[in-house]
């Protein structure tokens, strides 16, 4: 049906008359979305027979599919499709009435892949290249007239004229009331000449110079050429002003075989030209480009000789050849070397009749040897290896890689380098030497003895010699010492000579405010013996610092890997709050004045209970705390990997719930303070007493969700079916109630009884989802089926 859509309305645009087109078309159709390649070989036929019936052509109805949206490049496949090579597209003008106009001639450019290194093919593949004659230009002079040229003729002053003439088939223009010439094969410049003079016998004031005579060239031409040898040979009709590169770019270029560097042009039966296409592409020479006549034939031979340059060479790729050009000549076609091409020889594989060979041509040669036939030229790269290299590194002030001179000794290399740092080991450096035999050694160096004279000492270097001059800073370890306990930025600190526990305890941001004056030292024990008597693994030295200045009365020297501890004072306790909300004289927070303050003690310092408070609903909020988190976390429940209720678990936590609940019951803690319910407060606590209410809420699974007014008479059941029963999910026997002080309480059962909590006033009772469970399967029906009448038969069997 897509397909039948686009071919009716292409039928419809094709085979009625252009008028009749041109008004429904703009009412109804849009030819943007046909697609040419979709067409079968029926629909083609099709389109040709319906063309032949309303006697008409392709090119007549093109303007109008054009310009109802169909693409230039779909125009031109149904074109190919119905039998032509060349596509005659609309005429374009530049803008004006009075520009130039010519028929452009358009063809189908396909990438040649198979070819892609000839070098040349390149110039034909490339679409944004036509080389198309510029029709904005003034007249030629040298423009030879022919039948099918228009000349605009004008006359303008006191008396005025003005008619479009074109060239006939005779090869004459006709003026009106001036009278018939042939211009056919004479100049524009000789015809313009020659109208004017025969104008001004007619018109007076042009003679007298009152009027003036315009003459230009508004239509150019088409001419007939012919292309033999290119990838798309045939009959072409091209612009009188298209050229040689014109006409050939048309056809697609040489074809595989064909030459590149003799192709003819005849006219007349006559080579007048042999064009070389490399003149153009290595000089940018447009000699051999000329102008194209009627009935000119381009043929293009095949080539005589074609040889491969590879490697490293800038423009690698199959070149051909003419007689007597040499190596040098094919380096010019590539463009030379590269950067990284070894010049001193080149490598060609040669045909033999019988096989191959391989020849060496060395740079001397490269201006006298020819290429043969079939030659395969491989440039290398240069060799990845230096002939006058050689490096310093370490202690000195530039380590580099420098140039290697014969005779060059290690001071020569060290002052090249600068000289040598302060922390510079002189009495030995490195020289990593490569023998002959590509194995390496090592030669040492007395830095000391050289610098002091010691010719021997300076030894003599040779390329590719890697010095090392080592640095004392190398031999020393790195030292360090720790500082925990009471400092602002406890750590490990890089230990320098002389420090002192002064200085790391500046070095460390101070004292924290809770740091007491003593300190422990933990120093490791060195010994040349092992002393098994002496269990101590480390010394530990105690002493008094002044914790207000950050000093202390001995500037205590420390040691590498020393252990710093500032201990805390014993009494160090910031006040902490906790808070009192809803029902109460008093709400806000309180500080904890004791480490065992209870609910009871704060609730009085709140003022106690208001007379609107519900002595059922005093519960505590506590912030769940990220250890407690991280317990859970660390407990193995021994779950299945698939399991998820740990992490469900874990993210209620950290996420959802942030506090956990504590239920008081009030009326005991006022009874008995020491009950277990007077719960001892934690920091960050939050002690909430609800309001009292009458109603009870209820919620879940059921048909409404409502608070129902308390009725002390009635039950758990009444409120759930007080408002209206639970729904079609609700699982009634795992409803629970949450008092007022988020105490929670659930149904049970016993035997064929049932038992529900009791309700409070300004109680919630939820009613649970129904947990899901899946069908079994028909294949799972079977298999248990299968077992069971397999057990059957083994009980039949067993009680026979």
């Amino acid at each position: 049906m897509k397909k039948i859509i686009p071919l009716f309305l292409l039928m419809f645009a094709l085979f009625q008359s252009v008028k009749m087109q041109s008004q429904d078309i703009m009412k109804s159709t849009d030819l943007s979305t046909i697609k040419v390649d979709n067409l079968s070989e029926n629909d083609i036929a099709e389109i040709k027979s319906q063309l032949i019936a309303n006697k008409q052509t392709i090119e007549q109805v093109m303007p109008m599919v054009l310009s109802k949206g169909m693409t230039a490049a779909e125009f031109i496949k149904l074109k190919l499709r119905l039998g032509a090579s060349t596509v005659k597209v609309n005429e374009t003008t530049t803008g004006t009435d009075t520009d130039r106009k010519q028929e452009a001639v358009v063809n189908i450019k396909e990438k040649d892949n198979q070819n892609s290194l000839i070098f040349g093919s390149q110039l034909f593949d490339n679409p944004t290249l036509n080389f198309e004659p510029n029709l904005k230009i003034a007249s030629p002079v040298n423009y030879v007239l022919g039948p099918g040229d228009e000349l605009q003729v004008s006359v303008f002053g006191v008396q005025e004229y003005n008619a479009t003439v074109v060239v006939s088939v005779e090869g004459k223009v006709s003026i009106q009331n001036v009278g018939q010439f042939s211009v056919s094969g004479m100049t524009f410049e000789a015809a313009t000449t020659k109208i004017k003079s025969a104008i001004a016998k007619v018109y007076s004031t042009v003679a007298s110079g009152q009027s003036q005579v315009g003459i230009s060239l508004s239509r150019i031409r088409t001419i007939k050429i012919t292309l033999i040898g290119s990838k798309q040979p045939g009959n072409y009709s091209i612009s009188s002003l298209a050229t040689v590169y014109n006409a050939l770019f048309l056809g697609g270029g040489p074809g595989n075989n064909e030459t590149y560097r003799n192709i003819e042009l005849l006219r007349n039966n006559k080579v007048i030209k042999i064009v070389d296409i490399y003149n153009f592409l290595v000089n940018g020479s447009q000699e051999d480009n000329l102008g194209l006549k009627d009935n000119d034939v381009i043929r293009i031979p095949a080539y005589k000789l074609r040889v491969i340059l590879e490697g490293e060479v800038k423009r690698p790729g199959i070149f051909e050849m003419k007689d007597g050009e040499t190596f040098d000549d094919l380096l010019r076609f590539a463009s030379g070397f590269n950067d990284l091409a070894y010049k001193a020889s080149v490598n060609v594989i040669q045909k033999t009749d019988k096989e191959f060979k391989v020849k060496d041509i060395k740079s001397s040669e490269f201006k006298n040897y020819i290429p043969k036939s079939g030659d395969v030229f491989k440039v290398s790269k240069i060799l990845n290896r230096f002939e006058n290299r050689i490096s310093i590194d370490g202690a000195v002030f530039r380590p580099d890689t420098y140039s290697f001179n014969e005779g060059m000794r290690i001071l020569d290399l060290v002052s090249k380098a600068d000289g040598l740092k302060e922390d510079a080991y002189t009495n030995r450096a490195a020289i990593i030497r490569v023998k002959p035999d590509l194995t390496s050694e090592i030669v040492n160096v007395d830095l000391a003895k050289a610098i002091n004279g010691d010719a021997e000492a300076n030894i003599l270097l040779k390329k590719e010699d890697r010095v090392t001059v080592y640095s004392i800073l190398e031999f020393k370890e790195d030292y360090n010492v720790t500082i925990d306990g009471e400092i602002s930025n406890p750590g490990v600190y890089h230990y320098f000579e002389n420090l002192t526990l002064n200085d790391l305890l500046i070095q460390a941001g101070g004292l924290t405010g809770s740091a007491s004056k003593r300190v422990e030292v933990a120093r490791m024990i060195k010994s040349e013996e092992i002393d098994d008597t002496n269990p101590k693994k480390v010394e530990l030295i105690n002493i008094e610092i002044s914790a207000s200045n950050n000093e202390q009365a001995k500037n205590f020297a420390l040691q590498p890997f020393d252990v710093i501890n500032i201990r805390k004072v014993a009494v160090y306790e910031k006040p902490e709050m906790v808070t009192v909300s809803g029902a109460v004289n008093y709400a806000g927070n309180y500080v904890l004045a004791n480490k065992k303050d209870k609910i009871y003690d704060v609730i009085q310092r709140a003022g106690g209970l208001t007379s609107l408070a519900n002595i059922d609903g005093v519960k505590i909020r506590r912030p769940i705390d990220t250890k407690q988190i991280e317990k859970i976390k660390n407990i193995n429940l021994k779950l299945d990997k698939k399991d998820s209720i740990q992490n469900r678990v874990i993210n209620k936590l950290a996420l959802d719930l942030k506090y956990a609940t504590i239920p008081v019951n009030w009326k005991e803690v006022e009874k008995n303070q020491e009950s277990n319910t007077n719960v001892t407060l934690f920091p960050g606590d939050i002690i909430e007493v609800s309001t009292f209410r009458e109603g009870v809420k209820v919620a879940g699974n059921v048909l409404l969700t409502s608070e129902i007014p308390y009725d002390k008479s009635k039950g758990f059941g009444y409120y759930i079916n007080a408002v209206g029963g639970v729904d079609n999910q609700g699982w009634q026997r795992k409803s629970y109630i949450i008092y007022p002080n988020g105490e929670a309480a659930v149904s049970k059962s016993f035997l064929f009884l049932r038992f529900n909590p009791k309700v409070k006033p300004d109680s919630q009772i939820i009613v649970p989802q129904k947990p899901e469970r899946r069908k079994l399967s028909t294949v799972e029906f079977i298999s248990i089926g299968s077992i069971l009448a397999s057990l059957s038969l083994i009980f039949v069997t067993a009680f026979k």
